[in-house]
């Protein structure tokens, strides 16, 4: 059988030629077989029908197993002609026939480089295709993040609205002023309650040295 790969006729028929040809042999093999046994079944029915034949099966057996080598030899003969016009006529594309599906490269040829260059920017591409996308993923985690900082930030001014309204409703004024206020009076709160402290530590003192 052929060893040529035919990889351009295997593209056309979607088979390999010779998966064909194989497959075409291993049929008429089969097929002679079931002929021979057929053959060897009249025969055996014939021969019982004849009185005083001493002829007995395994002869025949013998016999057809002969005739069947005789015919599969012949009949290989025969294939490997077959096979090598079906081969070189029947399932061979000619050098000079181009597919369908392979003209474009006929419209625009290139070369190994070339081919070798278009292969390195698709890559340099695929490769900013992932960086856009990991960006793409960072600045939407960024998005998610800030939707959640814009939330509590109305939280805190729905909180901050909620205290200047008490406060102007018991007459407190502006709720900035008040806060204002309040935060000086803090620290002047502070700055007693650490005088408190200081001087309550120069009492203690004081009393463990008398």
């Amino acid at each position: 059988m052929s060893v040529d790969p035919m990889a351009y006729e295997t593209q056309f028929f979607g088979f390999t030629p010779q998966t064909c040809m194989l497959r075409v042999y291993i049929a008429f093999q089969d097929y002679l077989f079931e002929m021979m046994l057929v053959v060897e079944g009249v025969m055996l029915k014939k021969l019982d029908g004849i009185p005083g034949c001493k002829i007995n099966p395994s002869q025949i057996r013998k016999c057809t197993e002969k005739f069947l080598l005789f015919m599969k030899e012949h009949f290989d003969k025969l294939f490997a002609k077959m096979e090598e016009v079906l081969l070189q006529l029947v399932l061979n594309i000619p050098k000079n026939v181009l597919l369908p599906e392979d003209r474009v490269q006929e419209q625009y040829p290139y070369s190994k480089e070339e081919f070798q260059a278009l292969q390195d920017e698709l890559q340099q591409l695929q490769q900013q295709c992932r960086a856009e996308v990991a960006t793409e993923q960072a600045l939407r985690a960024e998005l998610e993040e800030q939707k959640a900082v814009k939330a509590e930030l109305e939280k805190i001014l729905q909180c901050f609205d909620g205290l200047e309204n008490i406060c102007r409703e018991h007459g407190a004024g502006n709720f900035k002023e008040s806060f204002a206020l309040l935060t000086q009076s803090s620290k002047k709160l502070q700055g007693v309650l650490k005088d408190v402290e200081e001087k309550s530590k120069k009492m203690k003192q004081h009393d463990q040295l008398t």
